[in-house]
């Protein structure tokens, strides 16, 4: 672990008293509505806080009304709030479903952060509504206060939704009390394909029980049930006493969406009448801005864009990917020459400039999908990266070794691939010794996830840049509920004093695996 010494968990109860204090989403019996827009009173908060996108600097923090109101975040050094800076926050409507995100600018680096929201009635700033209490931490600019993030994805997938007689999403609790610097959430952040039924019959005749909603009983096509789809997660009190105290770096794949979608794509699915995967996709898009706090997608802005870099003080570097939104159409895979690839042509060139920019000494490039494991979309077309011909790139890989050829001819050092997606846990090596392609730097890629999803198998690696499995553990069969298999997240750990980073993969109730990688060096 890192030397900083971590902030006391019990001294957050004010926090966590305050979070929750609107609503208890275990109590909710298993098929529920969402709250109506009360009338009279004051304006509620039932849905907790969220920061993201923290900087050494600067923060994000999110909340959501139940009528209109006028956003107010106060923060404060301390949680008994003696002295407070205020923030005006937006006007909260129905155009953004009553949601809103402040930006905080100019905060102390390396502190813990203090806020609480207010939300005021519009015509009246002097009505407001119980203030919902959250915590986060800047970056600090000193090495020596080291970083410590977990990340994961893939909530609430293949109908295993929120379980009462389980707990709710428990692991949210554990990752909780690690007290990371931020959580990255790697894509799959709800199933808008996937509803969430009352009752699931398992494979030894037990039956798991979900709580429900309206919007989440069919699949997501209108805005509205996109935005009930990401309300969902937030029905949880173990999301939403995370999200009060852990701040989020998000990122989409294609179940926000639909399974594999790509742009230009006709669904065909018939349970879909709008088939249009353009038409759904911006849908989800807004939605997705409403519900988490992102620097470059800002509520209600139809111009955002979800690839983004976070800067975390001299030791990290964060490159947010979108593989989603600007791929070319899956395929086979087997074309010569391919300038489109999954990142688009833009998106490549401002990643290449970024890292080429980047002092950090570790540079994670988050990245929504593997690069070497084999993830298919039917028959015979591919959905990731690889596609299982182990020879010189072709299709999407050709994009991928352009980058990795710019990484090792830049000397750009400390750069390692997180993801999720394929919902098991696993780590690779790449090395040009092994590998078809050969202009390239060794590096490692790790693999977490689901969250709260079905488990699959292990899928194979495909040897066009060398991969080398030092670890896996997946189930053996496809679609393993959350009751019969293990959660998993991972953990990465870097050391303020010697800028050793250390990933470990976690699974509910310990670690799995471990890897020390060194600063400033190669292959590892």
């Amino acid at each position: 672990m890192s030397p900083r010494p971590p902030s006391p968990l019990p001294g957050r109860r004010s926090v966590l008293r305050g979070s929750l204090a609107a609503s208890a989403a275990l109590a909710l019996p298993a098929t529920v509505a969402a709250p109506a827009l009360a009338l009279s009173g004051r304006p509620k908060a039932g849905w907790g806080v969220q920061s993201g996108d923290v900087t050494t600097n600067s923060g994000l923090v999110w909340v959501r009304s139940d009528r209109p109101a006028r956003m107010i975040v106060e923060t404060s050094a301390t949680e008994s709030f003696r002295r407070t800076t205020r923030w005006h926050g937006p006007l909260l409507g129905p155009g953004t479903d009553f949601t809103g995100t402040t930006r905080l600018r100019g905060l102390p680096s390396g502190e813990q952060i203090h806020y609480r929201v207010l939300l005021a009635d519009p015509d009246d700033p002097r009505r407001t509504g119980e203030p919902v209490n959250g915590t986060f931490r800047t970056a600090s600019t000193h090495r020596r206060g080291g970083a410590r993030f977990l990340w994961s994805g893939d909530i609430a997938g293949q109908g295993w939704g929120i379980n009462p007689d389980l707990g709710g999403y428990r692991v949210y609790e554990e990752m909780r009390r690690l007290d990371p610097d931020f959580f990255l959430c790697s894509g799959d952040t709800i199933y808008a394909d996937n509803p969430i039924l009352p009752k699931v019959t398992l494979p030894d005749g037990r039956i798991w029980r979900n709580v429900t909603t309206e919007e989440k009983s069919k699949v997501a096509e209108s805005l509205a049930e996109f935005r009930g789809a990401f309300r969902y997660n937030l029905l949880d009190e173990n999301v939403r006493r995370f999200n009060a105290q852990v701040p989020t770096v998000v990122q989409w794949d294609d179940h926000e969406v639909h399974n594999n979608w790509y742009p230009g794509q006709i669904l065909d699915d018939a349970r879909y009448t709008v088939k249009d995967a353009d038409l759904l996709a911006e849908r989800s898009l807004r939605a997705f801005g409403e519900y988490f706090p992102i620097s470059t997608l800002p509520t209600g802005d139809a111009g955002g864009r979800m690839y983004r870099v976070l800067r975390h003080g001299p030791l990290l570097d964060v490159f947010v990917l979108d593989m989603r939104t600007h791929r070319n159409a899956n395929s086979p895979g087997r074309q010569p020459d391919d300038t489109n690839g999954i990142l688009g042509a833009e998106q490549l060139a401002w990643l290449k400039r970024e890292l080429s920019r980047s002092r950090a000494t570790w540079k994670v490039i988050a990245s929504d999908m593997p690069l070497g494991l084999v993830v298919a979309d039917g028959a015979v077309n591919f959905e990731a990266v690889a596609q299982g011909d182990p020879g010189a790139p072709l299709g999407r890989e050709l994009q991928i070794a352009e980058l990795l050829r710019h990484i090792k001819h830049r000397r750009i050092t400390g750069t390692l691939w997180l993801t999720a997606d394929v919902h098991y846990t696993s780590a690779q090596h790449y090395d040009p010794s092994r590998a078809a392609f050969k202009d390239f730097a060794p590096f490692w890629e790790f693999v977490s996830g689901p969250l709260a999803a079905g488990g699959f198998p292990a899928v194979k690696l495909d040897g066009t840049f060398g991969p080398e499995q030092s670890f896996v553990k997946a189930p053996t069969r496809a679609n393993v509920s959350p009751a019969e298999s293990p959660q998993y997240f991972g953990e990465v750990d870097i050391d303020g004093a010697s800028g050793e980073l250390t990933v470990r993969l976690r699974e509910e109730g310990g670690v799995l695996f471990t890897k020390v990688l060194q600063p400033g060096r190669v292959g590892q």
